[in-house]
């Protein structure tokens, strides 16, 4: 195929060339519209926001670019199929969900799953049949489900319908997909893989396997986390028989808008070709840079960049190095306070952090410049630091944190529910998701009885500086539970 072609783009950018004028939506009508002080930032986008259907192609679509585009998508990595999404990888692992295990069926589940894959029990009404993690007791660190766990879980739970893990981790941590894959195929049962961080590792050998080359038999990536796309530019990847195309399409279909917005679709397409002409030595330098960030990050006193600590037989299969993870525990600082100065006195983001870990994600756009500005940062933090006071936060026995599920996801959401104190909700059955974000795993799942260990390591984390936006209340002064009359 001739991935020097960007149809999405060269559309887009024949419309522009034609000086086209629709007399549809989007009402700013490519930016003549729009406030002069929206235009002033966001004019060259607002020039490049029109419709997919009477606008980049016509009311039929009869020009195929999306179909163009994602076939050229497919062929880039391997993939029997590729769809785009403007809905992110939260829309698309539901849409996977449906497609697999919608109606009344079940899927076996990593309990390290995201928020988003909750939100598609709570949709489709699936059966979670929860793996737990691997977890690392001395770090307060979760791995993915092994191999022999998902083994296990199929001779007890043979009747699910497929499998979904997550991989890489928001760590940067992999799954052995290829064993796991295995597996799953010897039950006839397909393998969904939620890659969200996972979008450029067809592109280069010394990054983990991807999903379709260790046998999954779905992955969705998230082209804006690893690759070069606007937020919420999504690709489902397809292969086998395992799983209806058709289905898979039909799904996603329900759930995303029939408003797709054409610049994540481009910016998608764009990074594609950029992909197969230079991927392999921007991916070169990349991790280059990610090497050297690692030896300058490490030699900063109290800071662990961790590596062989998180793989092994207990831990897991591969590492992503571009996720460059930092254990500050030495230090005596949280990961929270760390984050919170690096972006008041030196403008420097850093998306996930704990009680005990920041996160550096690197990408093909980092170079050792950005890194340098990186250490510069921590040393400056390191340096200013007085009788730190660690973070007082109750850090339960691995055990406490998995909850036995008592109902169904989607029954306790929708139950009839109350509000209660929360140090009354122990004993009680969850009726609203608490999840610590980033990274986004939720602690409490819907219809999980919650217990007195969960909730004082939530509180305690809650003073010490973590972000827990779901609940109802997002202090956790209260938290709402199944009301006792519809358990009657």
């Amino acid at each position: 195929m001739n991935h020097s072609a960007a149809p999405i783009l060269d559309a887009l950018a024949d419309y522009q060339r034609q000086g086209r004028y629709g007399f549809t939506p989007p009402g700013h009508r490519q930016s003549r519209g729009a406030d002069p002080r929206v235009n002033e930032i966001l004019g060259p986008a607002l020039r490049a926001d029109i419709l997919a259907g009477s606008g980049m192609d016509d009311r039929l679509s009869r020009g195929h670019h999306l179909t163009d585009a994602e076939e050229l998508m497919a062929d880039a990595v391997g993939a029997d199929y590729a769809f785009f999404s403007t809905c992110g990888s939260s829309l698309s692992v539901k849409a996977a969900m449906m497609a697999v295990a919608g109606g009344d069926g079940g899927l076996i589940l990593g309990r390290d799953s995201h928020k988003s894959i909750v939100a598609g029990l709570i949709f489709a009404g699936v059966r979670p049949y929860w793996v737990p993690p691997r977890w690392d007791a001395a770090r307060h660190l979760s791995h993915a489900p092994s191999p022999e766990q998902v083994h296990r879980a199929w001779e007890r739970y043979p009747q699910a319908a497929g499998a979904l893990i997550v991989s890489p981790t928001p760590y940067g941590t992999c799954a052995d997909i290829a064993a796991i894959a295995e597996v799953c195929h010897s039950h006839g049962k397909p393998l969904i893989i939620d890659e969200a961080w996972g979008a450029h590792l067809p592109f280069h050998e010394d990054l983990p396997t991807w999903a379709m080359d260790a046998g999954a038999d779905i992955c969705l990536v998230s082209v804006h986390k690893m690759g070069a796309g606007f937020e919420q530019g999504s690709v489902f990847h397809l292969q086998g028989d395992l799983v209806d195309r058709n289905r898979l399409r039909e799904c996603a279909d329900l759930l995303m808008t029939t408003s797709p917005n054409v610049l994540l679709y481009a910016a998608m397409d764009g990074w594609r070709r950029q992909m197969v002409e230079h991927g392999h030595d921007l991916l070169d330098a990349a991790l280059e840079t990610a090497g050297y960030a690692r030896r300058e990050l490490d030699a900063i006193p109290g800071i662990s960049v961790m590596e062989d600590e998180l793989l092994g037989v207990e831990a897991s299969h591969d590492l992503d190095r571009l996720q460059v993870l930092m254990d500050v525990s030495a230090t005596g600082a949280s990961g929270y306070e760390i984050t919170d100065w690096m972006r008041e006195h030196r403008r420097i983001d850093l998306g996930l952090c704990d009680h005990r870990r920041i996160l550096a994600t690197l990408s093909m756009a980092d170079t050792p410049e950005t890194v340098d500005a990186l250490v510069a940062g921590l040393i400056a933090w390191r340096t200013q630091l007085r009788d730190p006071t660690p973070p007082d936060i109750h850090l339960p026995n691995p055990r406490d944190l998995q909850l036995d599920s008592i109902m169904l996801p989607r029954d306790a959401f929708f139950a009839p529910c109350e509000s209660v104190p929360i140090d009354r909700a122990p004993g009680r059955i969850a009726a609203e998701q608490v999840t610590p974000y980033p990274p986004g795993i939720p602690v409490i799942v819907p219809g999980e009885l919650i217990d007195v260990a969960v909730i004082d390591y939530l509180r305690s984390g809650i003073a010490a500086g973590m972000n827990v936006p779901d609940p109802a209340d997002p202090s956790l002064d209260t938290l709402r539970v199944v009301a006792r009359d519809a358990l009657r």
